[in-house]
């Protein structure tokens, strides 16, 4: 009945149920009962998915990692209390007297490639080596944006330090994530000395939303090595989608809570609250009961406490998240279900590398047109630690910017980039600024750059209408019509920069813009608390079309000649994509997409098939413009419990597919022993 191409109509049967759940079989798919070498099996009905029953939980805590690209941190709480949400220590590091909750994505190596240290206490002691010392060890930072650009990502995948000697990406993240956990294991241990030692944990892991299933392997596998679980024990560990903890977290604030930007006056530095008790479920609910009953109900809620943002609010509540983080802008649109208070997707994750790094890269955009793209370059490369230095530098600076500051702010220059600049061009840096085009910037009697407050704004500007330009997009898509709440979460939704634009930009349009009061732990507490239950989430879009190539009876007029494939007298049409889900189709957890394959050959082990996927919903063949091969179905088979393999055709391998997680997933039972088959999809293995 149906073949997977790429093994030469010889290493698997496949077929497919009459009903499948959720997706219906592609319109215009031809079916057929007779052979070609290839048996066609035709397994029982798929049942329908039924809702999923709350277990106790096997585990004794919840450990999030919210990996962010910039800053990282963890956080944690007993399932016995699970919105009890315990933050991290103060970390080694950092400014004196300040208490972070959360410490640089900065990750340092020996030269020998050995761990040394993560967050404050790496860039601390990378800043205090030797010009030439410092050449010689590997310093990381910013990296995890080379997962999200990165093509074709592969285990092998290398990063780059800031010296330019490469290393594995997989060793490099299995550095920190071990370095979390040896952490966060240490002070479980000493606030619970009684918690078991295997088996207590259950860890979360954030990722962007609009990373593919390659990057979330990718995070997975690094866990993996990193120690955090095993393989076997796979179940726990659980990829957090960064937008959607932030939802889950957001659902739960009270009121007094939220920043209401509308609220600000123009110029000033404070902003409105937004109620004094009530949760937002709660408040939804309650409002829209008054509304209902009261014709004065919008003075009441008021009046209560509840305030006008959900006084307007109809049933069936929308909103939209935006995550805007050190890399990259992640939007997503939920709508609060009653009367549990699930989550359900409206329309897939969008955003785009529109994060706080942009700030950055445009600054050292700013110095290649003072000092010269070359010379920046060298630098780089021969004085790593005073480059990172003038980052430090600049990062300070960049956090006190502000549409309403006045003022210019001065910016250090390490020692060794002004005498490195002078050996390499016979000049100082003033006169550099002089004859440079660059007249916003000038050069202090201090001896730090000076840069008017406008020039600095302006740095923001690219990345800050990149993010603008996204949410104003989304919102024009029919799917999320008449959404009125907009919540900026994420490290750089703390700018006022990005702030004060986003308000100007949408608030005009009647769309609220609310900022949680601690904003940069939105998402590490959102993770939290989705450990504690994952299935809050109930319903996801799917980002992408995902299916294989499969054959299908040829039919002339239908199928074009060059697919034609003759074969002991039976025409076949080739490389036919068959659908398993559609790109923005709604799939909710629980719900399958079933499939039966069988061995063609006795004694076979293993059926591997290709999986391949497009962003459009009505792709015909694998070869059609842009879809791809985007990895790999692999059914490990037992033998026979006699040794041998029952005759090809006769052994079902059923295989079922769960779209609606942050991770596809599949299993798989052979029918005739009714065991479970080891089944894996790999989307590292392009």
């Amino acid at each position: 009945m149906l073949a997977v191409p790429e093994l030469g109509l010889q290493g698997l049967y496949i077929g497919s149920s009459p009903e499948r759940s959720p997706v219906p079989s592609p319109p215009g798919s031809p079916r057929t009962q007779e052979s070609c070498g290839i048996a066609p099996l035709t397994p029982s009905q798929s049942p329908k998915p039924e809702p999923r029953v709350l277990q106790p939980a096997p585990f004794s805590v919840v450990v999030a990692i919210d990996f962010g690209t910039t800053s990282s941190g963890y956080a944690f709480s007993f399932a016995s209390d699970p919105e009890a949400i315990h933050m991290m220590r103060k970390w080694e590091g950092g400014d004196p007297g300040v208490a972070h909750q959360k410490t640089p994505t900065c990750l340092l190596l020996t030269p020998e490639g050995a761990f040394h240290s993560f967050g404050y206490t790496a860039r601390d002691y990378y800043h205090d080596l030797d010009p030439e010392e410092a050449r010689d060890w590997l310093y990381f930072e910013k990296f995890k944006m080379k997962i999200h650009s990165a093509t074709d990502l592969t285990l092998k995948t290398q990063l780059e330090a800031v010296n330019g000697r490469k290393m594995p990406a997989l060793e490099v993240f299995a550095h920190a994530l071990r370095f979390f956990k040896e952490h966060a294991l240490q002070e479980l241990q000493e606030q619970c000395p009684s918690l078991p030692k295997r088996d207590a944990v259950r860890w979360v892991l954030t990722v962007p939303a609009i990373w593919k299933q390659p990057a979330k392997q990718f995070m997975r596998e690094a866990a993996y090595l990193a120690g955090l679980v095993s393989r076997e024990d796979a179940d726990q560990l659980l990829i957090a989608l960064e937008p959607e903890a932030a939802s889950v977290y957001c659902r739960k604030l009270r009121l007094h809570q939220l920043l209401d930007l509308s609220s600000r006056t123009p110029g000033g530095g404070g902003g409105g609250r937004l109620g004094e008790r009530r949760s937002i479920d709660s408040s939804f609910r309650q409002a829209r009961e008054q509304l209902r009953r009261s014709r004065h109900s919008r003075t009441f809620l008021v009046e209560s406490g509840v305030g006008e943002l959900w006084a307007e609010m109809q049933a069936g509540d929308r909103y939209v998240v935006a995550d805007c983080g050190g890399g990259t802008v992640d939007l997503t649109v939920h709508q609060l279900e009653q009367p549990h208070g699930t989550l359900k997707e409206l329309y897939k994750a969008s955003g785009g590398p529109y994060g706080a790094v942009g700030v950055d890269l445009a600054f050292e955009q700013l110095l290649c047109r003072i000092f010269g793209e070359d010379f920046i370059a060298t630098f780089k490369r021969q004085r790593p630690a005073a480059w990172v230095d003038l980052t430090i530098a600049f990062e300070a600076r960049k956090r006190t910017a502000g549409p309403h500051r006045s003022g210019a702010l001065n910016i250090s220059l390490p020692f060794s980039f002004i005498d490195f600049y002078r050996k390499q061009r016979g000049h100082n840096v003033e006169t550099a600024l002089r004859r440079s085009s660059v007249n916003f910037v000038k050069w202090s009697s201090q001896g730090m750059l000076r840069m008017s407050c406008e020039a600095m704004n302006e740095l923001f500007q690219p990345t800050v209408s990149g993010i603008i330009q996204h949410i104003e997009a989304l919102l024009a898509r029919p799917e999320v019509q008449g959404v009125k709440l907009l919540f900026l979460v994420g490290g750089f939704a703390e700018s006022a920069v990005l702030q004060q634009a986003v308000q100007a930009s949408l608030g005009a349009r009647g769309l609220r813009v609310v900022v949680p009061h601690d904003v940069g732990l939105t998402i590490l507490k959102g993770a939290v608390l989705f450990g504690q239950a994952p299935g809050v989430v109930r319903v996801r879009r799917s980002p992408l079309t995902y299916g294989v190539g499969v054959l299908n009876r040829f039919v002339a007029g239908r199928h074009p000649p060059e697919k034609l494939l003759v074969r002991d007298g039976r025409r076949w049409c080739t490389d036919v994509f068959e659908r398993f889900v559609a790109a923005e189709q709604s799939v909710a957890l629980g719900e399958e997409v079933r499939r039966s394959y069988c061995p063609a050959r006795p004694g076979q082990r293993r059926v591997l098939i290709n999986l391949y996927c497009c962003a459009a919903e009505d792709a015909n063949f694998i070869t059609d413009p842009g879809v791809r091969k985007c990895g790999a179905l692999s059914l490990e088979l037992e033998p026979a419990e006699d040794g041998t393999s029952a005759p090809p055709g006769r052994r079902e391998i059923r295989a079922a597919m769960q779209f609606g997680d942050t991770e596809i997933k599949v299993t798989a039972v052979d029918v005739s022993t009714n065991r479970s088959v080891r089944a894996a999809i790999d989307f590292l293995s392009n």
